[in-house]
């Protein structure tokens, strides 16, 4: 029997064919040496050698030295599933990648600086890039990918995979970027927003372990939320639930992107909370949410008040939410969820002046356990997902 590389087709379909050879060998026959497995396939022992290393890297198999006929050797033994899955995150002003392994736990991640917003079709070739990049470091061969997810900071269509025309990247409404990753990768790729990603994490890794009814309120360039019910992520029809930024909360405020005035996200959203900082003599305004939060700590009065009025307006906005969904945990992400209690003690106080008792009763407020990680870990459970759904 010769190596499978020798038979016509794609060097990746191949190099998948020999790692589900080695994978069945070992589910049948149990632990095996590399010997024992180059045998059994008929594949080379340097094909099984680099087979064998990809599978160690991305957590699928165990490798303990051991002995065979008096000769040092090394056994190995299948400890989950095959298949890597890969997560990317877009940000607008940031992109990061991560390997998981079956399960979608994290293996590894990058993270750079880049300006994502500006022009999807570069953005997407940047993030390629920097998924080749992870996968170089981690030795992971690309044929091991078995699925891809993106996080996208906007909301999906279900049917068509377009983000839509509402978002914090406007050059991206309309474009598909599941689609132009698969395409690029060649594999199979899907696309969600990154509100729903972090309720995902959160619900599954951080600090909403348990909770049946969550909400993840992402704060940044606008403001989303990620709604689960009963323990499922609630999409809406169309993909759209969980926009809270356009909730209108001032009928005479400032004109929001939607068209609307008022919103939440004029309210919350970061451009719109650097704009109200007033200029102090020679020294420069904080220009990002981090500097702003770092102010407040520091005891600058006009930081301070911006972080408690953002407070106040989400209070507000989360009022509706609860009186509508009843959740048991609200989880607050997202660069402002920094500021902490600067930021949560004017929410519930907020709160409790206009939601319902029996909504208020049992519900907390807290920030997430899981950071600017929290969307790159819930694209790489979702990736696994589809990767399983794929398997099947």
């Amino acid at each position: 029997m010769t190596d499978v590389e020798a038979t016509p087709g794609s060097q990746a379909a191949l190099r998948r064919a020999n790692q589900q050879r080695v994978v069945e060998a070992l589910r049948s026959g149990g632990t095996l040496t590399q010997a024992e497995i180059a045998r059994s396939t008929g594949l080379s022992p340097a094909s099984v050698s680099n087979i064998v290393r990809n599978l160690r890297a991305t957590g699928t198999v165990s490798v303990r030295e051991t002995s065979s006929n008096g000769r040092r050797a090394r056994a190995i033994a299948l400890v989950r599933p095959p298949g890597a899955v890969v997560a990317v995150d877009f940000g607008t002003h940031r992109l990061a990648a991560a390997l998981g392994d079956s399960h979608g736990g994290l293996l590894a991640r990058e993270t750079i600086a880049y300006d994502v917003a500006a022009d999807p079709e570069r953005g997407v070739r940047r993030a390629v890039w920097l998924v080749e990049t992870v996968l170089a470091a981690a030795r992971v061969d690309h044929a091991t990918v078995a699925a891809v997810a993106a996080s996208v900071p906007g909301p999906v269509d279900l049917a068509t995979g377009e983000i839509g025309a509402i978002t914090c990247m406007p050059r991206w409404a309309g474009f598909r970027p599941a689609a132009a990753l698969a395409e690029r990768l060649g594999v199979p790729v899907v696309a969600e927003n990154d509100a729903n990603l972090s309720a995902m994490a959160e619900s599954d890794a951080g600090v909403g372990r348990g909770a049946e009814h969550l909400i993840y309120v992402q704060l940044g360039e606008g403001v989303g939320a990620g709604i689960v019910l009963g323990g499922r992520l609630f999409r809406g029809a169309g993909g759209t639930a969980g926009e809270i930024g356009h909730i209108g909360l001032d009928e005479r405020g400032q004109v929001c992107r939607c068209g609307n005035r008022g919103c939440l996200e004029t309210l919350v959203g970061s451009p719109y909370l650097l704009d109200m900082l007033p200029q102090q003599g020679a020294g420069a305004a904080p220009t990002t949410v981090a500097e702003l939060v770092r102010a407040a700590e520091e005891g600058d009065p006009g930081c301070r008040r911006v972080v408690a009025e953002a407070g106040t307006a989400l209070g507000r906005g989360l009022a509706i939410l609860a009186n509508a969904f009843n959740p048991e945990l609200v989880v607050v992400g997202g660069d402002l969820a920094a500021a902490g209690e600067a930021l949560l003690a004017p929410v519930r106080r907020t709160m409790e002046l206009g939601t319902l008792g029996s909504a208020l009763a049992d519900l907390r407020i807290v920030s997430g356990d899981l950071g600017d990680q929290a969307a790159l870990r819930g694209a790489l459970r979702l990736a696994a997902a589809s990767a399983e759904q794929i398997t099947r």
